[in-house]
């Protein structure tokens, strides 16, 4: 295989070959799902849709899981503040981020397990890494993994133990014989709700943030499998965490690719509310169309830092819509069944997507398509940028939905105003007419006037 992707583990470019010839099974870490989702969480969901899609347009078949948290501290704490049940607010928050991340063309994984349905799963796993020597109970009904009895901890982030527990800056507490031990098992208290505690051999409590991924991976993918992937913010602890208890379980190999996906800034700095330039996925979506937002993404490579911002996302939709003005000029765009990779510029963008899914190399083909469609109207070269353009999930719209504003504009208020113009030219109010078009061309909207009528399209 020509696929090559960078392995955090081995900090390097390496071949991709899976476990299982042609099926690819992969992982990656979902939501905590107490509150909508934001830019960052969109970001990451993005990366991993362009991996999976990328995967299935190579010929594999890919079991894709992206698991929901859906028990934490801040879950609880938020149900609370409503006064609502867990359940409630969990399902609430799930139908929200689908809803959001649709808009955005992010497609559904395989399995879409949530924490709270393998409970039994990860108690399991707790008592055999209590039987190996590897997990104990503490004072106060806590169950902690030992890091200091699992060989190899820190290889991920690249760190050793003495490295890690120099910058360990959590005391010792709460029963734990090491600062860097994490929980498995967190013993329920007195003042939680009922939906928050689940009955176990080791007493009433919840599982830890880290056993959750272990469980669901394994249980849904198997002990050993292909890629494993999230946030850079995820290498430590969260994914050191699950290697040590997964592989410490099990006595084999976890998962043989480890993929991360840069950082997000606002404006060049981290995102946060406290700075007043947080985000969610909808703020976005009430300024920008959802193919847009997509675009914007795909324009940076998933392993570089990602910088959100007005500017940047005004820039993206003008260069998209260039590539929906090319396909506008050709009529009736065909469906291409399959692409023929040895064409030059099909080759190129292969290339491009095999050389860890370099997104901003494939775009750049899709613009060399579209300049070739504008120079000489045609529909081989117009086929292949919308083919090539739906590996990426991009160039499906008519090119007129898409050039008349993407779906935020109000149409029909357009279009009103389009026949009110056309009314006052035919009984010769210039005046009329022309202050139509300008408040329409201050709205962003250009008519277009030819002998079949008027059409129009968004600035």
């Amino acid at each position: 295989m020509s696929l090559r992707i960078y392995n955090t583990l081995s900090r390097q470019v390496e071949s991709f070959s899976p476990i299982e010839p042609k099926h690819v099974r992969m992982y990656v870490c979902g939501m905590t799902i107490y509150d909508l989702c934001h830019v960052g969480h969109a970001r990451m969901m993005m990366a991993f849709d362009i991996v999976s899609r990328w995967l299935r347009a190579s010929g594999f078949e890919v079991t894709y899981v992206r698991n929901i948290t859906d028990i934490d501290d801040k879950i609880i704490r938020r149900a609370l503040e409503r006064g609502i049940p867990i359940r409630q607010l969990t399902d609430e928050m799930i139908a929200a981020m689908h809803k959001d991340i649709a808009a955005i063309g992010i497609e559904p994984p395989t399995h879409e397990p949530r924490a709270t349905e393998y409970v039994p799963q990860m108690l399991q796993m707790i008592h055999r890494l209590e039987d190996k020597g590897l997990a104990y109970r503490a004072t106060g009904g806590d169950v902690n993994f030992a890091v200091r009895k699992f060989p190899g901890y820190g290889k991920l982030s690249g760190k050793s133990l003495d490295e890690l527990r120099a910058g360990e800056r959590v005391a010792v507490l709460e029963g734990k014989e090491d600062p860097l031990d994490f929980v498995l098992w967190k013993a329920a208290k007195p003042e939680e709700p009922d939906d928050a505690k689940y009955a176990s051999d080791f007493g009433p409590g919840r599982p830890g943030w880290h056993i959750e991924c272990s469980a669901m991976s394994c249980a849904l993918l198997g002990e050993h499998f292909d890629i494993h992937g999230g946030g850079m913010d995820l290498q430590f602890p969260h994914h050191e965490n699950e290697i040590a208890q997964s592989e410490g379980a099990s006595g084999r190999t976890f998962v043989n690719v480890w993929m991360h996906n840069g950082f997000l800034n606002v404006d060049n700095e981290k995102m946060s509310k406290s700075l007043g330039n947080f985000f969610t996925i909808r703020d976005v979506l009430k300024s920008f169309d959802g193919e847009t937002v997509r675009f914007f993404m795909l324009r940076t490579h998933y392993r570089s830092p990602f910088n959100f911002s007005d500017a940047n996302l005004e820039d993206a939709r003008h260069a998209l819509r260039r590539l929906y003005t090319a396909l506008s000029s050709v009529e009736g765009v065909p469906v291409l069944a399959t692409i023929d990779w040895t064409q030059p510029q099909a080759a190129v963008f292969r290339a491009a997507m095999d050389d860890d899914f370099n997104t901003p190399g494939a775009v750049a083909v899709l613009f060399e398509l579209a300049t070739e469609v504008n120079r000489n109207r045609s529909v081989e070269a117009a086929t292949l940028l919308k083919a090539l353009g739906a590996t990426l999930g991009l160039l499906q719209q008519s090119p007129r939905a898409f050039l008349q504003g993407g779906g935020v504009l109000d149409e029909a208020k357009v279009q009103q105003l389009i026949e009110r113009r056309a009314e006052a030219k035919k009984a010769r109010d210039f005046a009329t007419a022309d202050a139509i078009r300008r408040e329409l061309t201050e709205q962003g909207i250009v008519l277009q006037d030819s002998a079949q009528g008027t059409t129009w399209v968004k600035a």
